[in-house]
């Protein structure tokens, strides 16, 4: 059987840079190449037993950014529950000021256009919270903290032995020498902001229960200059709606916007709100027509394609979680429905009743006098023409007129 392959503690459960691992000797290059590693980007490396998600790119995609940019849109609205804004293979959206210039990384995708603060957070942006471009800043205390010489030390360190000099960080250009050192789980964590417009940074459960949130040293041990990264700073939902209406296609897009609205992440208000502010900048048009398309009755992105697609191609909106009292007096819900015309679409998915659920359901609406459309996910994409045509023929025969 060959040895388990070499995991310092402190390095558990991390993402982390591997120059900084091997400046500290926790490992070797070889030992990088291990099974226990997995490389992210270049230089930086995770735990191999971390899930493989969006999340875990964003953290690493944290490690090679200044601290004025934060994680964005899509990305953002992954870091806050929803679960299929993005994927481990997706590229990594985040927010910088505009007058900041970042090189082309791999799987980054780089944005300087994000809504406007509101006005209650310009007593924020007057203390250094924001710089008025929609990407609020980080405190100075705030930023990538080191282990520093306390302030009676000259130029030079002072002596010490060689079992702690290994563990002296190096600081980076521009540091502030007085900066106070913090434990690796303190560093490049940033305090929540209210949803009004600022940042989040609470760690995000992963599937698995784990936490994104950096475990702290074991022991005691000194690794001032490890940059490992927790969960990143990211906008708040409203934010991350307004972005995502933006910069992704609109199918996509309503989607992440519906379930940000189901989960309660945001609400119709806050999204007026944050278009109003918006109207006249790049893309504000186009997030407003999004928002107005969105509905958080959708209890699947497939629901969410299904009814932008029809409406679309022409036909009225429908309703989307409709009651229908049947005749045993159930109240069944109806996935689309137009009432008016008694319609009604059951898109079978994984959300779907277990069982024979879903038919009992269909069956019941029948009883009722509805007319129903059953749809699949593979139809959807496949035969959406055909769809059009069943849907457009149904309404047609219940009175709809074009």
């Amino acid at each position: 059987m060959p040895p388990p392959p070499h995991r310092p503690g402190v390095l558990a459960w991390q993402v982390f840079r591997g120059s900084d691992a091997i400046r500290q000797g926790l490992v070797t290059e070889h030992q990088l190449r291990s099974s226990a590693w997995l490389r992210l980007r270049h230089d930086v490396y995770a735990d191999a037993r971390l899930d493989r998600d969006h999340a875990l790119a964003c953290r690493a995609a944290a490690l090679r950014l200044p601290p004025e940019a934060v994680v964005a849109g899509p990305s953002a609205a992954y870091l806050h529950g929803v679960e299929h804004a993005a994927s481990f293979a997706d590229d990594v959206h985040v927010l910088v000021p505009r007058t900041m210039r970042l090189g082309p990384q791999r799987g980054l995708r780089v944005h300087s256009t994000g809504p406007a603060t509101p006005p209650s957070c310009a007593s924020a942006r007057s203390r250094g919270a924001g710089d008025g471009s929609g990407v609020p800043g980080r405190p100075p205390t705030d930023r990538r903290h080191i282990a520093a010489r306390a302030p009676s030390e000259g130029p030079s360190t002072a002596p010490r032995p060689p079992a702690e000099r290994r563990n002296v960080a190096a600081r980076p250009p521009g540091e502030d020498p007085s900066t106070a050192a913090r434990p690796a789980a303190e560093r490049r964590n940033v305090a929540a902001r209210p949803p009004a417009g600022g940042r989040s940074t609470a760690a995000r459960p992963s599937a698995t229960g784990r936490t994104g949130a950096i475990l702290p040293p074991p022991g005691g041990l000194l690794v001032a200059d490890l940059r490992t990264a927790g969960v990143p700073a990211r906008t708040d939902p409203t934010s991350a709606a307004w972005e995502t209406a933006v910069w992704l296609e609109p199918l996509r897009a309503v989607g992440i916007v519906d379930s940000l609205l189901r989960e309660g992440l945001t609400s119709r208000e806050a999204l007026v709100a944050v278009a109003d502010r918006n109207a006249e900048r790049p893309g504000g048009r186009r997030a407003r027509w999004v928002f107005e398309l969105a509905d958080p009755g959708a209890r699947s992105p497939v629901e969410s394609e299904l009814r932008v697609r029809l409406v679309l191609a022409g036909l009225p909106r429908p309703a989307a979680r409709h009651p229908v009292r049947v005749v045993s007096g159930l109240v069944l819900h109806a996935d689309l429905a137009w009432p008016a015309y008694r319609v009604a679409v059951a898109q079978d998915g994984r959300h779907a009743e277990a069982g024979n659920g879903h038919l009992d359901r269909i069956a019941g609406l029948v009883g009722a006098g509805w007319l129903v459309l059953p749809v699949t996910g593979r139809r959807l994409r496949q035969d959406f023409p055909g769809v059009l045509r069943e849907v457009r023929a149904a309404l047609g025969a219940r009175g709809w007129r074009q």
